[in-house]
């Protein structure tokens, strides 16, 4: 595993918990996970995705993550030995939603399961 990628991991650590406990927004009223952590080769920009289970206004509660970005940046100056801190980003992760989309889609198709292979084959042969 490369430096970056540990980092990566480092700084998923360190702003999961963050969000969760320290950051006091009324907007931030559901559950928020970070799901993924892209930090830039040159260690200047860290994109932070998340998504959002039961919240209000994804929306709203994006906007007060970006505005907690500064905070976010401190905490993880403060937590993780880097040479300089990268400038926090946050980007909405839409993945869980689209992929409960994708189930729910398959779900409602009316498929019959497929037969076992050796039955399907005597069936072929005629016997």
């Amino acid at each position: 595993m490369e430096r970056t990628e540990r980092l990566e991991e480092e700084i998923k650590k360190v702003v999961g918990p963050f969000i969760d406990q320290k950051l006091k927004d009324p907007r931030l009223d559901g559950m928020i996970s970070v799901t993924k952590v892209y930090l830039a080769k040159d260690f200047k920009l860290c994109k932070i995705y998340v998504s959002m289970l039961a919240v209000k206004d994804q929306k709203e509660a994006l906007d007060a993550l970006k505005s907690a970005a500064g905070l976010v940046r401190k905490e993880i100056g403060s937590k993780i030995r880097i040479h300089s801190t990268p400038e926090v980003k946050f980007e909405f992760d839409d993945s869980i939603e689209y992929g409960n989309k994708i189930q729910n889609i398959i779900n409602g198709l009316d498929i019959k399961p497929l037969e076992d292979d050796e039955e399907a084959s005597d069936e072929e042969k005629g016997v």
